[in-house]
């Protein structure tokens, strides 16, 4: 029988299962969106329920469709949307409350007073990141103060904390584990020392019983209960969604650069197996940990990409469906003028505002819906040239191209824009699931099923090279332009 690995890759609005053979082919999938819950203005909930049930349901599905029996899975790899945080019973396996997904502003309050008290240099030289809400550690915190009786029993080592690779795995195979990758999301991680923090713990007055073990990225770390698929699976690679789509990339030597655009974008550099401190208020991240040796990536996350497509269809009903964006931003020759600063939960870095809110600029009578959709799809290319600017300042290294993966890579207007704004080839390969690819490359490593790196990265085809064709003097006039709109959305929420 044909054997394959079977990709979970849990994001933040949609749970994916996917079917990788041996050459890196894409076999079989399965995809499910699931709620999402907004209580209050800048708060993103997620029911921890919601996401393994229907993370479950895709691999069932893809199984079913596929017509794969269970025992043709060497192993299954876990990719998930980063720093979303879970707290559940350790004996009833029930969440306390709902997950505190990654976009959520609510304990911005408590990051501005630990800046104010001097904390934000030491989170950073252990941690690699910035201080703000985006990270899981002041959710944990809100959550251990906030549900009635939740600090005393983490106390007690009676909870545990997770991001969803943690829920994950708990649910597949009963182990509380993390990988390298997900605990240096946490605000809690010592990414030189590659261990939980004690200064960081006592920081944030996290208890050390409620954190799960870290282990490396590709690894087996437990077996499915046989229930769930009808045979007792490896779970063996493990990685952050942005780390397994950077792996997923290929990009595995020192300054090579992928951005994803998915719910947000994600831009990461190589930086071999030295982290090298951001200046340019980039986050200095674990890309991955196999076979003992620990690879860093450079990171510029945006918080508001794709996502900034599916409120023009869900708030503004301007589109019916996000596959529509392109034709209409495509029906004008330009915005017309008209900026879009999606700054809807903040900006991410370089500005780390937590306070900024989504604008448009330029408006006029003549504006249209087919402007505002062309606006929402530059100002996700802007927001990642500004990343990249940032990039090459701190990793000093020359930028010969980025690989584009996530579902808006698909769009070509906007991977045109991009490469202009940038002025280098943007490249997208021909699986453009490397999220998922990269969850499946880990597992199989770890179980043999590709023997090495090398292997993998010669998988890597082009699909479409994009080539910029935008002149250096109109670049920087759009780009000062940029500059002036997010200028005008900065602190706006008081």
């Amino acid at each position: 029988m044909k054997k394959y690995i079977l990709a979970l890759d849990q994001g933040t609005t949609s749970s994916r299962a996917i079917l990788f053979d041996r050459e890196g082919q894409l076999c079989g999938c399965a995809a499910q969106e699931f709620p999402q819950h907004f209580p209050h203005p800048g708060w993103v909930e997620h029911d921890p329920l919601d996401i393994w049930n229907s993370q479950l349901a895709v691999a069932r599905q893809v199984l079913r469709e596929q017509h794969i029996d269970p025992h043709q899975i060497l192993a299954i790899g876990i990719a998930n949307q980063r720093e979303t945080t879970v707290v559940w019973d350790r004996k009833t396996g029930v969440p306390v409350a709902p997950a505190i997904v990654w976009q959520d502003r609510r304990t911005a309050e408590l990051c501005d007073a630990l800046r104010a008290d001097g904390k934000a240099k030491k989170i950073t030289d252990i941690s690699g990141l910035e201080l703000d809400a985006y990270f899981s550690a002041t959710k944990l915190k809100w959550l251990l103060d906030h549900v009635p009786g939740a600090r005393q029993k983490a106390e007690r080592g009676e909870l545990a904390f997770g991001t969803v690779d943690s829920w994950l795995v708990y649910k597949l195979s009963g182990q509380h584990v993390t990988d390298v990758s997900n605990a240096a999301r946490t605000m809690l991680f010592n990414i030189h020392l590659m261990r939980w923090d004690y200064d960081l713990l006592h920081l944030f007055g996290i208890p050390e019983a409620v954190l799960p073990q870290v282990v490396s990225s590709s690894e087996e770390v437990g077996h499915t209960h046989p229930g769930l698929f009808g045979a007792a699976i490896p779970v063996a690679g493990i990685a952050g969604d942005q780390q397994a789509a950077t792996f997923g990339q290929a990009c595995h030597r020192p300054g090579m650069v992928k951005n994803t655009y998915g719910t947000g974008c994600f831009m990461l550099m190589h930086l071999g197996r030295q982290p090298v401190a951001s200046h340019n208020r980039l986050l200095t991240t674990v890309g991955w940990r196999i076979d003992g040796e620990t690879d860093y990536l450079l990171e510029g996350s945006v918080f508001m990409g794709g996502a900034t497509v599916q409120w023009l269809r869900d708030g503004l009903g301007i589109i019916q469906s996000s596959a529509e964006v392109e034709a209409l931003a495509a029906s004008v020759p330009d915005s017309d003028g008209v900026f879009m600063v999606p700054a809807f939960v903040g900006l991410g870095a370089p500005h780390w505002d937590a306070y900024a809110r989504g604008a448009l600029f330029g408006l006029s009578r003549g504006s249209t819906r087919a402007h505002i959709a062309r606006a929402a799809l530059e100002a996700i290319a802007y927001q990642s040239a500004e990343l990249m600017t940032a990039m090459q300042k701190d990793a000093a290294i020359p930028l010969t191209e980025v690989r584009a993966d996530g579902g808006a890579a698909r769009n070509d207007l906007l991977m045109q824009f991009q490469a202009d704004l940038l002025g280098v080839p943007v490249v997208r390969p021909r699986v453009t699931e490397t999220t998922a690819l990269g969850a499946a490359y880990l597992a199989g490593l770890a179980v043999g099923f590709w023997d090495t790196q090398e292997e993998i990265a010669a998988q890597w085809t082009c699909q479409r090279r994009f080539d910029p064709a935008m002149g250096s003097d109109q670049r920087a006039a759009r780009m000062a332009r940029w500059s002036q709109a997010i200028d005008r959305s900065r602190n706006w929420q008081s």
